[in-house]
């Protein structure tokens, strides 16, 4: 596109999200203009990247799984190719030997996706930082988990402070039918009903006695950490977000006072409180994620699910998400934006990628990708409904824009805790497959009754 051709939709950010976007309605014949701050002339870089290519890889060169059959993230990968996807398009052609997973060589993948965009007739690369939100002309803010601070600073102003989160404190997400119940029991926190009544019953409680609780403790301070990078390291900790082991740290009592305070938790089966307690809250409106309550942690990840299967009642655990602690900036999605990722307050301006609070590239593309369909549509005059939530692309998206508690909310990659079960009937091993042949038949179905055209890469 040639330079200051008036554009019909203004991307802010050339990572993952915002070259999938662009390239989605680019190949639909509309004009984009794509702000990147990378490569500019007052030269902004953010602290995770080193060149100014479209589409850079900061962290790992893989794309997880790229089995379709029986993984979740694979299945996007599918629905995404099957969309046209540039992103998937650039990483076949740059990949490398994986095993089953999908890894690309990161620079020859942003060389090919810089290029894709730089030849084409619709799209004008700009390399300028954007401080503020557009006022008026439909836009898709792209700008990933590093947004420059004066940009932040708007999408604040524009949310809420309180709705725009510098800093991930997440919890481990454990899939609800991998917990025993015949060890643990619901009730509510501390046994005290909230506002709204009920009977109670709303979290599920993990018993230790005396010997667990204190093997428990010194694993967590024993137990391998990750590091903070750079330039995390000068972000303090909340007290409200404080890694458990920091806790765990400060006396071997604190955690019985505060996130395994056991006080008002009476066991059914012994009649009497526990030593200490582990609870857990529904994390998603379909009961099948349940969050690990006040236990964000920089352990690594092996050492948390060897630490956690020590817990009564999560011996047989499998996790949906392990949890971390670092840098990131994100909206309250289930809260601001509408099912077609429009910022309610402000119905010109589209979120898509890690700023909505999905997790991963795969997921960001994926965003990016359904972000540009929805603007496509409404360009056009004409409605598009969500993929349905049986879909990998409809799970994730629905997941962000209301599946999931606002009040909780935190970066989640795809999983099958997301999509709804696919009956009672189905064979716990063959239950993978039956997601994903679902997903395919309803995703088949989604775009042939909304005539979406695969886009040619």
């Amino acid at each position: 596109m040639a330079q200051g051709m008036s554009h019909q939709v203004h991307i802010i950010g050339g990572g993952l999200a915002g070259s999938e976007a662009a390239w989605q309605l680019a190949q639909a014949g509309v004009h984009v203009r794509l702000s990147e701050m990378r490569g500019g002339a007052e030269g902004d870089m953010s602290p995770a990247h080193s060149t100014d290519g479209l589409a850079e890889l900061v962290c790992s060169n893989s794309f997880r799984s790229d089995d379709a059959e029986k993984n979740a993230v694979g299945l996007l990968h599918q629905e995404m190719r099957d969309l046209g996807s540039l992103i998937m398009a650039q990483a076949n052609g740059a990949k490398v030997p994986a095993g089953s997973a999908l890894a690309v060589d990161r620079d020859h993948f942003s060389a090919g996706v810089s290029r894709a965009l730089a030849d084409h007739p619709n799209v004008e690369i700009v390399r300028e930082r954007i401080d503020t939100l557009p006022a008026h002309g439909m836009t898709i803010v792209a700008t990933g988990p590093l947004t420059a601070a004066s940009l932040a600073h708007s999408i604040g102003a524009a949310t809420g402070a309180d709705s725009l989160a510098f800093f991930d404190a997440i919890a481990p997400i454990v899939y609800r039918d991998s917990i025993d119940m015949d060890i643990c029991w619901m009730a509510n926190r501390w046994d005290k009903i909230g506002p709204g009544g009920g009977e109670g019953k709303d979290y599920i409680n993990c018993p230790m006695d005396k010997a667990q609780y204190q093997a428990f403790v010194q694993g967590l301070i024993d137990g391998p950490k990750t590091e903070f990078r750079q330039w995390e390291q000068n972000t303090p900790y909340f007290e409200g977000c404080m890694p458990i082991e920091v806790m765990a740290s400060r006396g071997p009592e604190t955690l019985r006072h505060g996130p395994m305070k056991p006080m008002g938790l009476d066991n059914p089966r012994t009649g009497r409180w526990p030593y200490a307690v582990v609870q857990l809250r529904q994390d998603n409106a379909l009961g099948t994620l349940w969050n690990m309550v006040g236990f964000q942690t920089k352990l690594k990840h092996a050492a948390q699910v060897e630490l956690f299967r020590t817990i009564p009642g999560l011996e047989r655990a499998e996790f949906a998400r392990l949890g971390g602690l670092h840098r990131n900036t994100f909206i309250q999605s289930p809260k601001l934006l509408d099912a077609t990722l429009r910022l309610r307050s402000a119905p010109h301006i589209r979120f898509a990628g890690q700023i909505t609070g999905c997790e991963g590239y795969v997921e960001s593309s994926a965003i990016g990708l359904i972000a540009a369909r929805f603007a496509l549509a409404e360009l056009r005059g004409t409605v598009l409904l969500p993929p349905p939530p049986t879909t990998a692309l409809g799970a994730l998206l629905g997941h962000i824009t209301g599946g999931a508690d606002a009040a909780s909310y935190q970066p989640m990659n795809v999983n099958f805790g997301l999509f709804p079960p696919p009956g009672d009937r189905v064979k716990k091993n063959a239950r993978k497959e039956a997601y994903t042949s679902r997903a395919r038949t309803d995703m088949a179905q989604w775009i042939r009754e909304n005539a979406i055209e695969a886009l040619p890469i």
